[in-house]
């Protein structure tokens, strides 16, 4: 009973605790979805269509960025608060000193090893010859910003693990709002155009890696020191393990992403609407629900100190409580985002610049086909973070690769054949109902298991 008088996460009541760790982390994740949107609106007025589909290009590499940041900055986090739940704060600072290195670290190599191969892999990420000068002025300088913004992304994950998710917050929303007035001013002020762009979003990473660094050493609940921060094999494994999961799913997204831009590219091409439109409406419509994805996520990941916590506890009455409480959360918010994709795809698509009809007409296609069942959606994100959050890889691995690599690629190979260009458009629904249901499979078999585990320590008590 003393731990969790000095522990809140113990003790305090889960809905209190979901708003206290989940509405910052939430608003985080929006605002870093916010940064490629704010991008993706000053180019769509300040350079074109064009400009756009190089975007659309592009964001591999974010994502790629963002798997890094997760590995080691979910999986950092969910060991540090299981350490903690566990009473070994020693351990829990040898995990988030392991995983800030780890961060640093591979943000500068990812960063020179794009640099060196930028136009190869621009081409294999679907770049026509049109829009090959616009991605590489783009990429050449976001490239720059892949050490802050993986510093950035990860170390906030650590800081609200910490106990500090308003931190969390704070350096997002800063880096978020230098960025996008620094994109008024590049792009549309001084006609700076792609570079002006990627500029912006390099400054606004910056500044909150800066703000990462100097929290870094002040931690609440533990000290770190410099040999924290010393690479330990033991430390860096488990870190690896329980961060895989989230790092596949931002894997599955970037291959998925890479996939769908050569088959926009090249059944584009055989349609009437050529190999540029449809990739600059599909940039802009996953952009678009990668804010509801984030809430989604971000409610996920308010969700992590707490199970982690009391799994390592033994409250698992509480870790089943904070799950459904995000499940039913997560759903109300992917209903409401799905009538507005409905209603309104025309009007959001009009925010990003200007385009032929049937532009309009593929975009409108593919926000309420596509989309179609991402009212239950929620659940793969949800679930895949429950699973890491109680040190379960393995099955938070399997759930990670279930939309997008074993049922997404697959049949995104397969319809197109069939029914060219429309058939891309199908892929969506019928991914996010399998995994769906995969999730529910899954959770229902673990809480059967920690419902034995809560009668086996009633037993011994």
């Amino acid at each position: 009973m003393e731990k969790e008088k000095i522990n809140p996460l113990g003790s305090e009541s889960v809905s209190r605790l979901m708003v206290k760790f989940a509405i910052p982390s939430i608003i985080g994740m929006l605002v870093g979805a916010l940064y490629n949107i704010v991008d993706q609106l000053f180019i769509g007025h300040g350079v074109g269509t064009l400009g756009n589909t190089a975007t659309s290009i592009a964001f591999p590499f974010t994502t790629l960025c963002m798997a890094i940041a997760l590995l080691f900055g979910i999986g950092g986090a969910s060991c540090f608060n299981i350490a903690q739940g566990m009473g070994d704060k020693k351990r829990a600072a040898s995990f988030a000193g392991n995983a800030l290195f780890w961060l640093t670290v591979s943000g500068i190599v990812l960063a020179i090893l794009t640099l060196v191969f930028l136009k190869p892999l621009l081409v294999l990420f679907g770049a026509s010859d049109d829009v090959m000068p616009y991605a590489k002025d783009y990429v050449s300088v976001t490239a720059i910003g892949f050490p802050f913004l993986i510093l950035s992304t990860g170390g906030g994950h650590l800081i609200r693990a910490d106990g500090s998710p308003q931190m969390t917050m704070a350096l997002n929303i800063t880096g978020a709002v230098i960025n996008t007035v620094l994109d008024a001013v590049f792009v549309l002020g001084l006609d700076w155009g792609m570079k002006g762009a990627a500029a912006a979003t390099v400054i606004g990473q910056f500044v909150s890696a800066v703000m990462v660094i100097v929290y870094a050493f002040r931690f609440r609940t533990v000290k770190l020191t410099p040999e924290h921060l010393r690479p330990q094999s033991a430390i860096t494994k488990r870190v690896s393990s329980i961060g895989m999961a989230s790092f596949f799913n931002q894997i599955a997204i970037g291959i998925v992403q890479v996939v769908l831009n050569i088959s926009l590219k090249h059944y584009g091409e055989l349609s009437v609407y050529g190999a540029d439109e449809p990739i600059a409406c599909a940039g802009i419509i996953m952009k678009v629900n990668m804010i509801v994805f984030s809430i989604v996520i971000g409610l996920a990941q308010g969700t992590q100190p707490i199970q982690s916590f009391n799994y390592g506890a033994g409250n698992y009455d509480r870790v089943k409580q904070s799950y459904m409480l995000a499940v039913k959360v997560g759903g109300a918010i992917s209903i409401v985002a799905f009538i507005v994709f409905q209603l309104f795809p025309r009007q959001i698509l009009g925010l990003f610049g200007s385009g032929s009809e049937t532009y309009y007409d593929f975009g409108a296609k593919f926000f309420r086909i596509f989309l179609f069942f991402m009212w239950i959606s929620c659940l793969q994100p949800i679930t895949s973070t429950f699973f890491t959050s109680i040190g379960k890889s393995f099955k938070g691995i399997l759930l990670s690769l279930t939309r997008q690599i074993i049922f997404f690629v697959p049949t995104l190979l397969i319809l197109p054949v069939f029914f060219g260009i429309d058939g891309i458009l199908y892929v969506g629904p019928i991914a996010d109902a399998l995994s769906a249901a995969v999730a529910i499979g899954l959770a229902i078999y673990e809480f059967r298991l920690m419902s034995q585990l809560q009668e086996r320590k009633s037993i011994v008590k």
